[in-house]
């Protein structure tokens, strides 16, 4: 993964607080820690301990130095202080930098020896100890991020995930550019202290800055440089040439070291893969509900083909008829062909008029006209329309109150108790019977359309009001269903804020349910 640096300004290298803190603690560590290994040798002293004994408190000094603080530098001055401090303190002649004996500068050396030597390996396996778990900790978090990445929904969501990520491994403040049709976003600064708030491209000081980079090689030719913000480090998220973003590291204080900049091409990695994959599915996802619209076309196409077809053949020949022969027909016969004629008229008008309806509905068109109507009206209006077309089933209702009123778009309704109606004729022989009737509910008014026929199979019911949907039954009159009807009385009970559904008749047949509001209905003096 390329990065490209940042060389606007060659900035002074600051010294950051918490280092000078971090210092001045060491400092004060080695102090209290040679200061006790003299007190300890001090009372040692007192007790006539040998000199070997009091050596050793000062080699435990030491060592407890280089445990302590974060520097070689501490427990080599800890270890050259504890020589003289015991010279001072516990050869002959006492509080004098002199030594009498001949072995004692031998001691000397092998004393500063042994604590620095001591102290040296403690503070090399307290580095190792120290790497390793810091090595833990980065693998940790590596780990993390693919779980995180590959649980992550959507573009957007995935790069909060990386840049939350990268946070916890750098411990430092990024920014984050998305990439969108050649174009950089604004910036968005994500902290340690877990904000992240959108950016100017204006630096802390208010001036704008390039990173001083002049494009000229491959991928870079497409990124405006002079839109990113001076001081940070920054990644490109992309795989092989199309890029996602932009990552920059705050680099104002102190680069990344070789480990931290592995750890960050891993995470940076992992996201690209992840954006790539996104991507990916998100155009498959497209591809699919294409097709899908395309089969839902031509399998649409081809069942209206196929349902104009038998009516108009019907229409066409007994106008040929009418025409060719109309003269030696009886009139009874004429009549019959003219009601024939009418009833598929009326059957492709049905159709017209569901095909429209799912159009509206599709396109977010449909709109509800309401108003106060009387639910008795409305039913009465739909079973006219069965009347007209000289229907051979037994059609009768029944209103628990003759003035129920709702608050209703009344053409919509009557569609709705048409096409239930009519769904029943065509699932049911002729004879059979279908029954409406109405009662009232809490605030909502609800319509009962009951048939006796063969019913609808249990795993049926639950697909019945989809769109396309038409059942294994057979239909009485031979002519297909395009699967609209129940569809759209579906969405325009929920437009009306109804609900609807069918369960069984006893002892066969089904019962198709819906609700309506009631009109609140006010009485004044």
């Amino acid at each position: 993964m390329r990065h490209i640096r940042n060389d606007a300004k060659s900035q002074p290298a600051k010294i950051r607080p918490d280092r000078i803190r971090a210092a001045w603690y060491d400092f004060l560590k080695s102090i209290f820690f040679l200061a006790a290994a003299t007190g300890l040798g001090l009372v040692f002293y007192s007790f006539h301990f040998t000199n070997a004994n009091i050596i050793m408190v000062y080699i435990l000094g030491a060592l407890l130095t280089s445990i302590a603080t974060s520097h070689q530098i501490y427990s080599l001055v800890s270890s050259i202080a504890s020589v003289f401090v015991y010279n001072y303190l516990f050869t002959e002649p006492r509080y004098t930098m002199l030594a009498h004996e001949t072995g004692y500068p031998v001691t000397f050396i092998v004393m500063f020896l042994t604590a620095y030597i001591t102290g040296s390996f403690s503070l090399r396996y307290k580095k190792q100890a120290g790497q390793s778990a810091k090595i833990a900790h980065r693998t940790s978090i590596l780990f993390d991020t693919s779980q995180l990445l590959s649980k992550a929904d959507g573009r957007q969501e995935i790069m909060d995930t990386a840049a939350r990520q990268i946070i916890k491994l750098l411990n430092r403040d990024i920014i984050l550019y998305e990439y969108t049709d050649g174009v950089l976003s604004e910036p968005r600064l994500f902290q340690i202290d877990n904000k992240d708030t959108d950016m100017s491209i204006q630096e802390e000081n208010g001036q704008e800055e390039s990173i001083g980079q002049e494009p000229g090689e491959s991928i870079e030719d497409y990124i405006d440089y002079n839109k990113l913000i001076a001081g940070y480090h920054y990644y490109k998220l992309h795989i092989n040439d199309r890029i996602y973003g932009l990552v920059g590291i705050n680099a104002k204080d102190e680069p990344l070291d070789e480990s931290e900049h592995e750890m960050l091409l891993s995470i940076l990695g992992e996201c690209a893969l992840a954006l790539e994959n996104e991507k990916n599915a998100r155009e498959k996802e497209a591809a699919a509900i294409l097709a899908e619209n395309e089969q839902l076309r031509a399998n649409l196409l081809r069942t209206i083909s196929h349902d104009l077809r038998t009516p108009l053949t019907t229409i066409s020949g007994n106008a040929s008829n009418l025409l060719s022969n109309g003269e030696i027909f009886t009139e009874e016969v004429r009549r019959q062909i003219y009601q024939d004629i009418y009833n598929d008229s009326m059957w492709l008008y049905d159709l017209v008029e569901n095909l429209l309806y799912s159009t509206r509905i599709e396109e977010g068109r449909m709109t509800l006209h309401a108003s106060s109507e009387l639910l008795g009206d409305i039913i009465d209006e739909a079973i006219a329309h069965f009347d007209r077309k000289s229907n051979k089933h037994i059609i009768t209702a029944d209103y628990e109150d003759e003035l129920i009123l709702v608050r209703a778009d009344a053409r919509l309704l009557v569609q709705v108790v048409i096409n239930i109606i009519d769904n029943a004729v065509k699932y049911t022989p002729e004879g059979t019977a279908i029954h409406i009737s109405t009662k009232k509910g809490g605030d909502m008014a609800e319509v009962l359309i009951a048939d006796t026929g063969q019913g609808i199979p249990d795993e049926e019911k639950a697909k019945v009001f989809d769109k396309f949907y038409h059942g294994a039954g057979q239909i009485a009159d031979s002519r297909r269903s395009i699967g609209l009807g129940l569809y759209l009385c579906k969405s325009i009970v929920e437009a009306h804020k109804g609900v609807i559904s069918v369960s069984d008749n006893e002892p066969t047949g089904a019962v198709f349910r819906f609700t309506i509001p009631l009109q609140e209905v006010s009485c004044s003096d």
